[in-house]
């Protein structure tokens, strides 16, 4: 019965305490609840997005002496398999045609057959730029290379056979060559060739009349496959549980076929990548997650420590009334249970409510069982933080303070043993001595090896950021407890203009209740660093998927010109006018061959480009982005080369680069020499690894063309869609518009910015309402805890003027020294964090994203609770003194 009278007392008397240490518990478990939401969410959402961006799920591929017929059969019939079609694949010899009455000549290549059905099964596999979508279909390198265009007659060369024409009737490009044209059943992680150059795709039944006849004669030349896509309905929703499944399907059809094919598995290519994306998702929980509830608990922790003085005093009411150490902990323990269970249930409720608002999950987790783990976890985790708060140091106290020791109001303070061992200082060195070690090493922080199942971490990285975590704390609770025992006369000069004459005893009374003061800053610092470095990182995040869209698209919006089709930089003015366009940027786009490598050359105005194409210092290597384009402004012969050209041909600043560029007059190969000035990591509608940048009046001279193949338009404030349609409306159908908002959607990454940004949101919220906790709840309880030291002072006759300077002075003492240690310690753990989760990032930022509007609104939450906490505790010293002795 005693903890019950004990239970209905405190929800008398002590209400406003056990509701504040409530919702302390609440948020915690909130927070780790809806991180459960968010990893459920996340994980299905991830594999989800993996499958949607795979075009084609298997390329089943023929072996030597298998039936086409046959192979076919067999795969529709094994049961995943909903959609079959054969592909015909014919190496031809070279190909040849006659454009603007000059004789044009292309090296050897492949020629499809494809049946009527496969663009409307398979969509994502071929992009139409202009044309016909069905009949002979050339694709842009080809086009490019022979310089033909729509309706012009190309001559396929088939070896040991006579030479074929066909008439051009689309032009078309590949977004997915790689995998169309990969080599199926080459070992997990082998490196694949590069898709071919030169492509046609026919009509099947034409294909099978071309190119039977050399099958006869040479069969190496001429092969089939079936392409398929699998029933997507029965896959886990888990990217890793989804890469077993499916290359577990993808072998046991190998079986089933009894070797007369093999599988090349896009689809579980596509889930080996989804799983190290999914681990990071989990490590942006524990980096950007697990912080803000350790925060929570211990923002709780220091609610329940605020009334600690006054447990104490109750402790030894109760122990001189008979009451023995069990009896207390069995008082503690119900108010511990008490604590949990209201705070714990308002937690599931509310992260309930975030993880359906925010991610769209009906779960804690990606399974029944994970909800329940989480569930379950996050309430243990509020017991946790309940008993650490409440049921700790009571027991502490119980068994170590006799009656008169848990009675003295003053007694001499010693530094905790942390600080005597400086182990903030450590924490803070070790961190630096972590972060150095894994930058300088170029590690990767999650791999995830191909044709295996197991994804890798590397924990070491982890140090860092949990020992500034450390760091930040300990040395914020430092170098206040230290100002306030050490710097005397400069605390009396800072709160003069708020207590007057009252300065030397209000600096006196502050470096008595240093440990609490010391305290309440720690957790305004922390609050403050957790809010802003997780704003940091969203931010940046956010700066770098729009980035990834405009190297991906090239500009807001972009206008491709029609193979063949000459268009000069000129003709940038007929954009120009169009309501919306802010700027046009002409681009050449060519193909240049190094040694046996065809790569894409662009051809830019050194001085526009950098602007116009919103080019990042970290886009390149050798220098700025304009100081590398300042070079090819001064020396027209000056080239930029792709990292991976640069490292295979082992290339030095100064040295000389031949490239063999089609001549704009003879449509003929020629050489045209470049000077190798740097490295260009990316650049706006480039492939990844194989391009070059020159000057445009370099290119345009020795080529003799200044044909402009592509026009970037970034539009401002306007949105694209619209600057794109009208450029559609003016152009009709001579070029390709396209537009940066739909190819947002569709480079999303599996981290995509809708689960990263719900995250961060959530976490955002959660860090609002810890600020607000940590300044204001944590002021006015200290304050109100202290009711007695104001009531004795206003009975020995002090002014409500001269208590309010007490309490404005420590206010100001906590929030001021709170922000700029935040400030400061967020920061550093906005670098590290962008530093140690790079693989998030693509590409690299070259600095943080500082979001002004969060952070000046967190500034503003953070002082309006103050300013509450402050004008509460000064309306309480305007009880009568005697009342308020009555009620302590």
């Amino acid at each position: 019965m005693l903890p019950l009278s004990w239970v209905r007392g405190l929800l008398a008397r002590r209400k406003g305490r056990l509701v504040a240490t409530a919702a302390g518990v609440a948020v915690a478990v909130a927070l780790l609840a809806s991180i459960g939401a968010f990893l459920s969410g996340t994980s299905a959402a991830m594999t989800e997005r993996a499958i949607s961006r795979v075009p084609l799920d298997w390329q089943v591929e023929g072996q030597t002496g298998a039936d086409p017929a046959q192979l076919l059969r067999g795969v529709k019939s094994f049961p995943p398999v909903t959609t079959a079609l054969p592909v015909g694949y014919a190496a031809a010899a070279g190909y040849s045609a006659v454009s603007h009455g000059a004789a044009t000549s292309a090296g050897p290549g492949f020629v499809l057959g494809i049946p009527s059905a496969y663009r409307a099964v398979y969509p994502d596999e071929i992009t139409q730029l202009i044309g016909a979508e069905h009949g002979v279909l050339i694709a842009q390198q080809l086009a490019a290379n022979l310089g033909v265009g729509l309706g012009d007659a190309v001559t396929i060369q088939r070896a040991g056979l006579p030479s074929v024409r066909v008439r051009v009737d689309g032009v078309i490009d590949m977004p997915a060559a790689d995998a169309l044209f990969q080599t199926v059943g080459a070992p997990p992680g082998a490196r694949q060739p590069p898709p071919p150059d030169n492509v046609l795709f026919l009509p099947l039944e034409r294909w099978h009349a071309l190119f039977d006849p050399l099958a006869a004669v040479r069969p190496d030349l001429v092969r089939t496959q079936i392409h398929a896509n699998i029933d997507h309905a029965g896959l886990p929703r888990d990217p890793t549980s989804a890469y077993v499944r499916v290359g577990g399907l993808g072998r046991n059809l190998e079986t089933q076929l009894q070797g007369t094919g093999l599988v090349g598995n896009n689809l579980a290519d596509a889930l080996s990548k989804a799983r190290s994306d999914s681990l990071y998702a989990r490590i942006v929980f524990l980096f950007l997650g697990l912080p803000g509830a350790i925060l929570a608990g211990l923002v709780t922790a220091s609610v329940a420590g605020a009334g600690a003085d006054r447990r104490r005093r109750e402790q030894a009411l109760l122990r001189t009334r008979g009451a023995t150490a069990r009896d207390l902990l069995r008082l503690a323990l119900s108010e511990t249970m008490l604590v949990a269970l209201v705070g714990g249930a308002l937690g599931l409720v509310g992260a309930f409510a975030i993880g359906k608002l925010a991610f769209g999950s009906n779960g804690f987790g990606a399974t029944t069982r994970d909800s329940i783990v989480w569930s379950v976890g996050a309430i243990l985790a509020g017991v946790l933080v309940s008993a650490a708060a409440i049921a700790l140091p009571a027991w502490r106290d119980a068994r170590s303070l006799t009656v008169s020791a848990a009675r003295r109001v003053v007694g001499r303070a010693r530094s905790p043993l942390w600080a005597r061992l400086w182990i903030d200082v450590l924490a803070l060195a070790g961190s630096a001595f972590v972060f150095w070690r894994t930058g300088s090493n170029g590690y990767k922080l999650v791999l995830a090896v191909e044709g295996t199942p197991q994804v890798s971490v590397d924990y070491y990285s982890f140090l860092a950021p949990i020992l500034l975590w450390i760091g930040i704390g300990l040395l914020s609770w430092r170098l206040a407890d230290l100002f306030l025992r050490r710097g005397g006369g400069l605390l009396r000069r800072l709160v003069s203009p708020l207590s007057g004459s009252l300065a030397r005893t209000v600096a006196a009374t502050m470096t008595r209740q240093r440990r609490q003061l010391a305290g309440a800053l720690t957790l305004v610092a922390l609050t403050v660093a957790f809010a802003a470095s997780t704003a940091a990182f969203n931010a940046t995040y956010k700066q770098q998927a729009e980035v990834d869209a405009r190297l991906s698209k090239g500009a807001d919006v972009v206008v491709t010109e029609s193979p063949g089709v000459r268009v000069g930089p000129a003709a940038a003015a007929r954009f120009a006018g169009i309501p919306g366009v802010k700027v046009v940027e002409p681009l050449q786009h060519r193909f240049a061959y190094i040694g046996a490598d065809l790569q894409d050359l662009y051809g830019v105005n050194p001085a526009t480009i950098v602007g116009n194409g919103r080019l990042q210092d970290s886009f390149f290597r050798g220098g700025t982005a304009k100081e590398l384009f300042a070079r090819l402004a001064a020396k027209p012969d000056a080239i930029l080369v792709s990292q991976e050209a640069a490292t295979d041909y082992q290339l030095r600043p100064g040295d000389r680069v031949n490239l063999r560029i089609q001549d704009g007059r003879t449509k003929k190969s020629i050489p045209v020499p470049f000077t190798y000035a740097g490295v260009a990591l990316e650049f706006p509608s480039a492939p990844s690894d194989s391009f070059f940048v020159a000057n445009a009046s370099y290119v345009a001279k020795a080529t003799g063309s200044n044909a402009v193949g592509t026009f970037l338009i970034q539009t401002g404030d306007t949105p694209p869609d619209q600057v794109a349609r009208r450029v559609a409306a003016q152009v009709g159908t001579s070029a390709l518009v396209s537009d940066i908002t739909s190819k947002r959607r569709k480079i999303a990454g599996s981290i995509t910015s809708v689960e990263l940004a719900g995250l961060t949101r959530v976490e955002l919220g959660f860090a609002l309402v810890l600020a607000a906790a940590a300044t204001g709840l944590l002021l006015w309880l200290g304050l109100a805890e202290r009711r007695r030291t104001f009531a004795i002072a206003q009975a020995l006759g002090a002014s409500q003027r001269q208590l309010g300077s007490f309490i404005w002075s420590e206010t100001a003492y906590v929030t001021l020294g709170g922000l700029i240690l935040g400030a400061a310690g967020a920061a550093a753990l906005a670098v590290m964090l962008v530093k140690v989760l790079t693989g998030v990032f693509d590409p690299p930022p070259t600095g943080l994203a500082v979001p002004w509007g969060y952070l000046i609104g967190v500034a503003a939450v953070a002082l309006a609770a103050v300013a509450a906490a402050g004008a509460a505790a000064i309306r309480s010293v305007r009880r009568p003194a005697v009342s308020v002795l009555r009620d302590l």
